[in-house]
């Protein structure tokens, strides 16, 4: 065992099978789940052409990091499936634009401050939406990010997109359950949807 764990092994890729820019589905999560996905298929002996034929087509599920539109130059994406901390980490940690950040609802014991570091880095601009707002707030405040309160999914949206720029994205990943306004994260999500369809 002590002999393989010191043994160096070398994988040279002078012509990836794929680009992650070439994956259907996007942000740290998701590719995270295709590279497991992808080994566990490498195992069984796939042929790489199928894999990467499935991974360039798959579809993003509904409320996951799903883009809705593009507004005046500003994406929408709905999260509404993340519910805790850890998936709107991971939704944040994607992003390559700046960000303006539809969150809140009923907080299920979430510590926002392990947001901190990604809200300093990618956030221009905190909607918060549910009917207390206080911890988000009080976990945030010192950052000095504006911040806006609302109980109401039309007057959140309205909020991102006047904080927004061309080039912007309002990214809906509450990081809370949604049951404060809405009876699960999928209402929510269409409601949100359908706002800025409306747009």
């Amino acid at each position: 065992m002590k002999q393989l764990m010191n043994r160096k092994i070398n994988f040279p890729i002078k012509n990836p099978a794929m680009t992650m820019e070439a994956l259907a589905l996007q942000g740290q999560s998701s590719i995270h789940g295709t590279l497991a996905s992808s080994i566990g298929a490498r195992v069984k002996d796939l042929r790489k052409s199928l894999i990467k034929e499935c991974f360039s087509h798959l579809e993003n599920t509904e409320h996951r990091m799903e883009y809705v539109a593009n507004v005046h130059g500003i994406e929408f994406i709905n999260d509404s499936k993340a519910t805790n901390i850890n998936a709107t980490w991971y939704s944040l940690g994607s992003m390559t634009k700046p960000v303006i950040w539809i969150a809140g609802g009923v907080n299920m014991g979430n510590d926002f401050k392990i947001l901190k570091s990604l809200i300093r880095d990618k956030v221009k601009a905190i909607v918060c939406l549910g009917k207390d707002c206080s911890k988000l707030h009080k976990a945030f405040t010192d950052l000095g990010k504006p911040f806006a309160e609302t109980h109401n999914m039309i007057e959140a949206v309205e909020l991102a997109r006047f904080a927004g720029n061309d080039g912007d994205v309002v990214l809906f990943s509450p990081a809370c359950a949604s049951f404060d306004l809405y009876k699960d994260f999928e209402e929510r999500g269409n409601a949100f949807r359908e706002v800025v369809k409306n747009l």
